[in-house]
């Protein structure tokens, strides 16, 4: 938590309870006209009994709800909880404060009613203020929450925005495009059929490069489809120079992923690792999960030479994406292996 909503925090910890306590102050001066210096005694002692363990009670309540994440439930589901922390809540302070009542006896008055109804009067007393407190505490981060979502959509709409060029000029450059044409023009006689499977990779290639700026995920089985689309084009133009290998969970072919992103890595290894080795090299792909993580790997035969700093969309910008989409969990992260392997990894958490 940032340091200015910490102190914001406690800011109003200490205002609300110290409010209480002088509006029971008043209160207590309104309805009792006689005063005598024994009972003022017992009342403030009583009050700074209230707010002193006011304050500890809910910060620690506030511990456990963050702890639990009830903050992150839906209201249905984190309601229940919460009321059901209230009780446990006032039980705690009102044994608490019955046993520093009766260990310091301040107020001997109090021994006569017994313990049952001590204890039934201090809970009835703590919901008065409990209850209030959490729903002040819950709805304030219920509704930061669905500002802060808000937010992060319009960035994300913005950013989609911002890139729609960087995308189509980025996944399907001009370079390949006419190197793909090259290379089915040469099959044309060589290998019709083959020719004509090229021409309806190209054509998906393209198509689904039109429709990236619609959608704001894909299944990694319809985005692997586009990329195998692609590594199949590119290796009639390599030939024996690049080898392709895929390692693919298929339980994650369900999973979404930021359309065309998987085409972004997989370029990147064409153009600057395969395409710059003089015996060309190997690119693969991995899909699995890891922990709570679907994580997704291009592995490319090279190595890193700024790439993905400048080009394309670039790391930062990529992991922002990527953390827009899917929480900030979500990473990406590029790295050479041993000098001669570039190892791009998306992290995407698994709900």
């Amino acid at each position: 938590m940032p340091k200015n909503s910490t102190k914001y925090y406690w800011w109003c910890q200490i205002g609300g309870w110290g409010s209480i306590a002088l509006l029971m102050i008043f209160l207590s001066t309104l309805a009792d006209h006689d005063h005598n210096k024994e009972a003022d005694n017992i009342l403030l002692q009583q009050l700074g009994l209230i707010v002193l363990l006011g304050i500890l009670i809910t910060h620690l309540f506030r511990a456990a709800i963050r702890k639990s994440d009830w903050l992150l439930l839906p209201i249905e589901k984190a309601l229940p909880k919460l009321a059901m922390g209230v009780l446990i809540v006032c039980i705690l302070d009102s044994l608490l404060r019955m046993g520093i009542v009766d260990l310091f006896k301040l107020d001997p008055s109090r021994l006569k009613l017994g313990f049952p109804k001590r204890l039934l009067l201090g809970i009835m007393t703590n919901g008065l203020f409990i209850i209030p407190w959490t729903l002040i505490y819950y709805f304030y981060h219920y509704i930061e929450k669905s500002r802060k979502q808000q937010l992060d959509t319009l960035k994300l709409g913005a950013l989609v925005k911002e890139l729609e060029l960087k995308t189509i000029k980025s996944h399907i450059n001009p370079h390949f495009i006419f190197n793909a044409l090259n290379s089915i023009r040469a099959l044309i006689d060589e290998n019709p059929n083959r020719a004509r499977t090229a021409i309806t990779e190209l054509s998906n290639i393209l198509r689904s490069s039109m429709q990236a700026e619609k959608l704001e995920t894909v299944s990694l089985e319809k985005e692997l489809n586009i990329v195998k689309d692609y590594l199949a084009l590119e290796q009639i133009r390599f030939e024996d120079r690049l080898q392709i290998e895929y390692n693919i969970d298929y339980q994650t072919l369900n999973q979404p992923i930021p359309p065309m992103m998987l085409q972004t890595l997989a370029e990147n290894a064409i153009k600057h690792g395969i395409s710059k080795q003089v015996k060309g090299g190997k690119v693969k792909i991995i899909s699995g999960f890891k922990d709570n993580f679907h994580q997704l790997i291009v592995r490319n035969s090279g190595r890193l030479n700024g790439t993905m700093n400048g080009d394309g969309f670039g790391i930062a910008s990529t992991r922002n994406r990527l953390q827009l989409v899917f929480g900030a969990q979500a990473n990406f992260d590029i790295r050479e292996i041993n000098g001669e392997i570039v190892e791009a990894v998306l992290m995407i958490p698994v709900e």
